[in-house]
């Protein structure tokens, strides 16, 4: 299956800008995860209030330098409309300042309800319009048709959970098909469909966890981004991409959170995390 070619005037493609801003910025996303004990430890009350200052801070000091950022819509939406709103500043502020969104919000239904979850994030004319998406494919690949459209539309992309690092998503994701083949791996081959003859990058990604080791026996060259959780906090290290990842690193969207996150509020410590990962990710990167 080849994907479908992309008109003069429409929209230039997520892959395509977003390879642009790894080129320029640097390979790196910052996860936007303002839970209890973060907030805490910035000294901010679980409260609007510390969510707004402590969006704030990140957007202000980070916005410009780093290539893409990816807030966890959970932790906007437990505040209500007023959590959403903040959401809502801090995506038209980011991508404003010229970073790339990915809203991690792992939306996945059917039909006019899948249809429903991809206007409120990938249409243009949308509150929370965002870059990228984060998806689930477990009720059938299929059943992300309206977001594989719209995406392609209006010039965004999606992340599709794909080799995620918790231990439980191994019951499904390596479960066998009747073809021998795995569920992981028939949903990559989805996305390499999706993302055929695509330049210089498809827009159409994989969520692959970096602490998952070896992945040899996986085809992750799916001609699209692989958003890698799992740096930092979670163990893995920029080192490590290249073992887990082999020829595909190039296109690897390594994802820290925490590892950022834990040196503010002082801008200062945000900026610097942030530009030893990035610095310590495209060694690797070019080391590979």
């Amino acid at each position: 299956m080849t994907a479908p070619e992309t008109p003069a005037s429409a929209p230039e493609p997520f892959g395509t800008r977003l390879r642009r801003a790894m080129d320029e910025r640097g390979p790196l996303c910052v996860g936007i995860d303002p839970h209890a004990s973060l907030l805490s430890a910035w000294g901010l009350d679980d409260d609007i209030a510390g969510l707004e200052r402590f969006t704030r801070t990140v957007v202000e000091t980070l916005a410009g330098s780093v290539a893409v950022f990816k807030p966890q819509s959970a932790f906007f939406e437990r505040f209500g409309s007023r959590g959403i709103a903040v959401l809502e500043k801090a995506v038209a502020e980011l991508r404003a300042a010229g970073a790339l969104v990915v809203m991690d919000a792992k939306r996945g239904d059917i039909g006019s309800t899948m249809a429903a979850y991809a206007e409120t994030f990938l249409h243009k004319d949308a509150p929370l319009f965002s870059d990228a998406l984060t998806v689930s494919p477990y009720l059938g690949y299929g059943s992300l048709k309206p977001a594989v459209e719209l995406a392609r539309e209006n010039g965004a992309g999606l992340f599709v959970l794909a080799l995620t690092s918790n231990p439980e998503g191994a019951e499904v994701q390596h479960a066998l098909r009747e073809d021998g083949r795995t569920v992981a791996a028939t949903v990559l081959g989805h996305l390499a469909d999706e993302n055929a003859g695509q330049e210089p990058l498809g827009s159409f990604g994989a969520v692959v966890g970096a602490t998952l080791g070896d992945l040899s026996s996986y085809d992750l060259g799916i001609n699209g981004p692989l958003l890698a959780p799992g740096i930092g906090a979670q163990g893995a290290t920029p080192a490590d991409l290249p073992a887990v990842f082999g020829p595909a690193v190039r296109n690897v969207v390594p994802s820290v959170s925490r590892g950022v996150l834990r040196y503010g509020p002082d801008a200062a410590g945000l900026r610097g995390a942030a530009e030893r990962f990035a610095d310590e990710i495209r060694a690797a990167v070019e080391a590979a």
